[in-house]
């Protein structure tokens, strides 16, 4: 069981929480990342290209979650025609589609937590090492959470090393483990008050084309957003007890809105191959048969192509939109809104 500590020695522990800039080492990193361009690598290994073309000779390979240096950016001539873009790193030119952009900013600890007993917050480090905690130096550790990925803080405790660290609670678990509080960021009230909330809900609408990989929000049917998205990969398997990864078309309705969400097959590993993907951000669900929402996505930067399990991934910043401008509206303070709101239809 976790040890709580007393608000007067957590201000303590927090005046001495952003000294220095390097990552201490249960954070899961050790170097100053705080200046520059710099991606993280999303999947188990990229190939570093001679030339911003896949078919270039490949250099080298980097691999799951280091970090990379961005000289500049590249629009490649030699495509892929949905996502051209590349990055100039050392040695060569890395394709954009499995690095995730990231920033590395500390934050001051908060020292209390509301009456409600829990605070949502944003992860703003490139990635940060989650721990189980039930004995005094029992640190097991579990989920990394990466940058800008969300999560409920439900308690404040004093880490292994010393500083304020925050207790989060899974919402799909419902287990607790540990992280370092300056990695974490409060999401305040402003970031999601509701867009065009003089529009009547029945004059907006969403609509999705899996064959364009589009997004087009739509009020008075006029459209006032527009975005590339990442839809289901189209289901090889077609038995009866095959789980589609196609996104289902038809006509829906937002149904439900959660700011963090853990997605995958729910088990508590270290394992970074695993399904795992707790701290989904900014989630609104459309069709409750088989759970498919709009989200933001911090795994992968491939939007214009199929890449989820049936949801339709976004950009975080984007998907925040969406969770900001349908219906049911939604405060900062809701683990979960439910209710019968904007209209969404799949082409």
């Amino acid at each position: 069981m976790s040890q709580p500590i007393h608000r007067r020695d957590f201000i303590k522990l927090a005046a001495f929480s952003l000294a220095g800039l390097a990552f201490r080492p249960f954070g899961g990193l050790n170097q100053d990342f705080s200046t520059g361009n710099i991606a993280r690598v999303a999947i188990y290994s990229v190939s570093v290209y001679s030339q911003p073309d896949d078919k270039s000779q490949i250099v080298c390979q980097r691999y799951r979650d280091e970090l990379v240096n961005i000289y500049y950016e590249v629009i490649s001539d030699k495509g892929p025609g949905y996502n051209p873009l590349w990055f100039r790193v050392w040695r060569g030119y890395i394709h954009s589609a499995h690095m995730q952009i990231v920033g590395y900013r500390l934050n001051q600890p908060v020292t209390s937590l509301p009456q409600d007993g829990r605070l949502l917050a944003q992860v703003t480090v490139p990635y940060t090492q989650a721990y189980t905690h039930s004995l005094p130096n029992d640190w097991t550790p579990v989920y990394r959470l990466y940058y800008e990925s969300q999560h409920w803080i439900v308690d404040l405790i004093s880490g292994p090393d010393g500083s304020p660290w925050y207790l989060l609670k899974d919402e799909l678990l419902g287990v607790k483990y540990a992280v370092d509080a300056s990695h974490l960021r409060v999401v305040t009230a402003g970031e999601i008050t509701p867009i065009s909330p003089d529009v009547p809900p029945d004059k907006k609408r969403i609509e999705v084309s899996i064959p364009l990989q589009t997004l087009v929000a739509y009020e008075y049917d006029q459209p006032i957003f527009k975005t590339k998205v990442s839809t289901g990969m189209p289901s090889l398997d077609k038995t009866a007890f095959a789980i589609p990864t196609d996104t289902p078309t038809g006509t829906f309705h937002i149904q439900s809105k959660m700011p963090s969400k853990h997605m995958g097959d729910g088990n508590l590993t270290a394992d970074l191959n695993a399904y795992e993907l707790p701290g989904v951000p900014w989630v609104s669900f459309f069709e409750p048969k088989s759970g498919v929402a709009f989200h933001g996505t911090y795994w992968h930067d491939n939007f214009g192509m199929t890449m989820s399990h049936g949801c339709v991934n976004m950009r975080t910043n984007e998907a925040r939109w969406i969770y900001r401008w349908s219906t049911p509206a939604a405060t900062v303070d809701d683990w979960e809104k439910r209710g019968y709101g904007t209209l969404v239809k799949v082409i």
